[in-house]
């Protein structure tokens, strides 16, 4: 790949970037997936933490964020090309000489930058309704937990969009996917709190090792080697689902510029 090509690429991803920020700010579902619904995880957790003691605010500030961060990338990287088949302009995207999957990448990554707002709306909630004053024990290592976790997140949700497309039956799934994920990912509480043959599940999803690295590194619960391997395997993630994603787009692709049934579903 050239440079001039990269350069090309980049502009895509900051255009795509730029309008999905603009439309998402008027959408009041996506207003309510990225910071509602956090909040109202927010008040639950530490309203029923009242008494435990600041320790476990962090946690708290920090998980809700991760499930705002989730609920991002389900329902709305998830449906990025869904929504623009229901447009009719699925065919003008997938026929122009950018890659699909330049396009989805600026749209997955301005729903991830723009759901972590709901850690700050999180933090400023400790504070203000319940008196808390949260800090993070590791601001270096939580920044840089922060930016593998958004890559995570990317790349997690390059596999859903196209996956919503090619197969509308797992798309049927996708209400029924947001809450098991906070769950095995250990958002809100540790995954040792669940039956042990849960643990392999939660091991092959990202999100539980970025949520695993924000919560040490905010916590300050763990070394830097420890950090340093959630890191490892949310890099390893995020190769493995960009090549699995890179063959869902071609899968997509060919179905639309060869069997032309792209949008007959």
């Amino acid at each position: 790949m050239t440079w001039k090509k990269l350069r090309a690429y980049a502009r895509v991803v900051k255009m795509s970037f730029e309008m999905t920020m603009r439309k998402n700010v008027m959408d009041s579902f996506i207003l309510f997936g990225l910071l509602i619904q956090p909040l109202i995880v927010a008040m639950l957790a530490l309203w029923m933490l009242q008494g435990k003691g600041s320790d476990y605010v962090i946690f708290v500030v920090v998980g809700s964020g991760m499930t705002g961060l989730w609920t991002s990338v389900l329902f709305i990287s998830g449906n990025s090309i869904t929504a623009e088949r229901w447009t009719g302009t699925l065919e003008m995207l997938v026929g122009v000489p950018t890659p699909i999957q330049v396009v989805v990448f600026g749209k997955n990554l301005a729903n991830v930058v723009q759901s972590l707002s709901s850690m700050v709306v999180s933090y400023v909630l400790a504070g203000l309704l319940f008196g808390y004053a949260p800090h993070v024990e590791q601001p270096v290592l939580f920044v840089i937990s922060l930016f593998f976790a958004v890559i995570a997140y990317i790349c997690f949700g390059l596999i859903l969009a196209p996956a919503f497309v090619l197969n509308p039956n797992v798309q049927r799934w996708q209400n029924g996917m947001e809450f098991p994920v906070y769950i095995l990912c250990g958002f809100l509480f540790p995954i040792t709190l669940l039956p042990g043959w849960t643990t392999p599940f939660s091991y092959l999803l990202a999100p539980y090792w970025a949520a695993r690295a924000l919560h040490e590194t905010s916590s300050g619960g763990a070394g830097l080697a420890e950090v340093a391997f959630s890191w490892g395997m949310m890099i390893f993630f995020s190769i493995l689902y960009l090549i699995i994603s890179q063959q869902m787009f071609r899968r997509l692709v060919f179905r639309a510029r060869v069997d032309a049934t792209l949008s007959m579903q």
